[in-house]
């Protein structure tokens, strides 16, 4: 008789194991913290609409940097290069080429510096 009280016993073990596989993140340490690291680039080039934009990013931990660029209304093309850290917070410095042209803006944060 004692050989039918094992098997229950066996089955919600069981049971209890495959349900604790099912939900991993549960038993994983709250404080366990991957690298980030991550690349990625596009671009559109349509002729029929004229839609020209580019853009790359990379991170590497807390630092990020990136580029993307587009052909604005009067023909000319907006660059915004930047970088963030969790020392320098974000910089983006705005630069347009042809078209009506403006000055060089880095921007520091919230405030642009001309």
């Amino acid at each position: 008789m004692q050989q039918t009280k094992v098997f229950p016993f066996i089955a919600i073990l069981a049971a209890l194991m495959a349900a604790a596989n099912a939900f991993p993140g549960h038993l994983v340490d709250d404080d366990h913290y991957e690298h980030p690291k991550y690349k990625f680039e596009y671009a559109v080039h349509d002729s029929h609409t004229g839609d020209v934009k580019e853009q790359w990013e990379s991170r590497d931990g807390d630092a990020v940097k990136g580029s993307y660029s587009l052909k604005e209304a009067d023909g000319g093309t907006r660059t915004v290069e930047y970088h963030a850290d969790k020392h320098n917070g974000f910089i983006a410095v705005v630069k347009k080429a042809g078209g009506h042209s403006k000055p060089e803006i880095t921007y520091h944060g919230d405030k642009p510096h001309y």
